[in-house]
């Protein structure tokens, strides 16, 4: 599908997102001939920045992060010639001319405003761009989270965007849904008819997803501290997994059938109360330890208040209120300084009724489907097996796809899929208002908890899978996360 002239304005163009994702996945798609010749990319930022200096900053900051810009730097150069630098205050509308001089008048063209800044500025620029006259019926504007604090802000936000664009023309953008592997659990539920019969309560014993880092907060400490996992990870990135893992098969892969069936398990969530606050949900913070091998401070000690109580580490026990999936409890988990770096989605099948072999059914390990999102993208199937003699002796076994050694083509990183989606007006992989706040509604009563109780987040060590009270959180149901299940080889 050719893509329409467009002209996208990156706001916070002179950014860590903007350098690291955006312009890196904007010429990915250029190199590969996605983008149309008279395409262009306004970068727009506060510093007063001239033509020359401006390059230099794309040659410090975004050429590092682009793959194939030392082996074909040409490409490189003609991508650059696209992108133009406008200095402006996006908060005062007074400022906004060098913006309107660096954007074509025609009105067929599409016109993509891109909010990679504090949430706090979105709706004042969208009101802005209508107060110049650049928004119109054609464009099309992209929210990075995170969408609100809290449920009053995300509807504030809501509302205040939607008095300048129509729901069919905000992006909620979350990079997760872009990734291949999420895409591919979409293939696996509803492009095959082996899992369906068993995608139920009667055979999945548990689901478990986790997002776990390596790496500290590094230089986010200040956006940070006011967030933490809960709003950063948890809210949106976790939840949309749960929903697509969890949700009925939709009419059609187009948006709104799509959104309708994640909605619908966003408000099937239990609600918690006094009781399940206090016993379902683990918050930690790292404290110094190694990761790698490498000594590391704890997150108090990389710029945080000495008496911070922001957590770095959470893990939540969540139930669906659905005829598919009462009973099955859904472990999610996000932290950062854990042991490893992985993105990942396990559903666990129960354990064998009986066993007809010379060995108990307690030695055999339940069949479990491990969706793997990063750091490598894949799927694995465990299996019981015999082993080979003369001997009925059976023993775990793998079967393992490998996404990059399947299909031996270049892969889209998510940022680039969902830049496409915005440029040909698809929604399907973006948040609608309503999911968006289902999904506060649901967190918020966490964050009240909190506040109310005034507790310490449990302290972990760098390094390692986070407080112990984690494990004991899914040890009270009789099962282990997927890494303490694992057997010793």
């Amino acid at each position: 599908m050719a893509l329409a002239d467009f002209d996208i304005v990156l706001f916070g163009g002179g950014g860590d997102l903007a350098m690291r994702k955006l312009l890196p996945a904007l010429f990915a798609r250029d190199r590969d001939g996605h983008l149309p010749p008279g395409a262009r990319i306004i970068c727009a930022g506060r510093h007063h920045w001239s033509r020359e200096e401006f390059l230099n900053v794309l040659e410090t900051n975004a050429r590092p992060h682009v793959a194939a810009a030392e082996t074909q730097p040409q490409r490189w150069q003609a991508f650059c010639e696209r992108v133009q630098y406008v200095a402006l205050d996006a908060t005062d509308p007074a400022a906004y001319e060098p913006l309107i001089q660096a954007m074509r008048p025609d009105s067929e063209l599409v016109r993509v405003f891109y909010m990679a800044t504090p949430p706090a500025l979105f709706s004042r620029i969208c009101h802005n761009l209508a107060d110049v006259g650049l928004a119109n019926e054609r464009s099309r504007v992209v929210l990075e989270k995170p969408l609100g604090r809290d449920l009053a802000s995300a509807r504030q936000i809501n509302a205040e965007v939607g008095k300048v664009f129509n729901e069919s023309q905000i992006y909620r953008i979350d990079h997760y849904l872009g990734k291949e592997t999420v895409q591919n659990l979409l293939a696996l539920r509803f492009g095959n008819v082996l899992f369906e019969p068993l995608w139920r309560r009667e055979f999945i014993s548990d689901v478990q997803i986790t997002i776990a880092e390596e790496l500290g907060v590094g230089n986010r400490i200040e956006y940070y501290d006011t967030a933490g996992a809960l709003r950063d990870m948890l809210q949106n990135h976790l939840l949309q997994l749960l929903c697509i893992v969890a949700m009925e098969p939709p009419l059609s892969v187009q948006a709104d059938p799509v959104r309708d069936e994640k909605l619908k398990v966003l408000r099937s969530l239990k609600r918690f109360n006094q009781t399940t606050l206090a016993q379902n949900i683990v918050r930690g913070q790292y404290r110094a330890g190694h990761v790698g091998g490498i000594a590391v401070p704890g997150y108090r000690q990389e710029g945080a208040p000495p008496d911070s109580r922001t957590e770095t580490f959470v893990a939540v026990k969540a139930e669906i209120d659905t005829w598919r999936w009462a009973g099955v409890p859904f472990y999610l988990r996000t932290g950062k300084r854990m042991a490893d770096q992985l993105a990942e989605i396990v559903v666990r099948f129960k354990a064998l009724p009986h066993s007809i072999f010379a060995q108990p059914s307690s030695t055999f390990q339940p069949n479990c489907l491990v969706i793997s999102l990063q750091p490598e993208e894949g799927l694995q199937l465990n299996l019981m097996a015999k082993t080979p003699g003369d001997r009925m002796r059976l023993k775990p076994v793998e079967l393992e796809l490998d996404f990059r050694e399947q299909f031996k083509m270049p892969r889209m990183e998510a940022y680039e899929r969902l830049l496409l989606d915005v440029l040909r007006g698809q929604l399907t992989l973006f948040m609608r208002s309503d999911e968006l706040e289902a999904a506060w509604e649901w967190v918020e009563p966490i964050l009240n908890y909190w506040e109310q109780e005034q507790t310490e987040p449990l302290p972990y060590s760098a390094g390692t899978w986070g407080p112990a009270a984690a494990s004991a959180l899914i040890g009270r149901d009789g099962l282990q996360w997927r890494e303490e299940a694992l057997p010793e080889m």
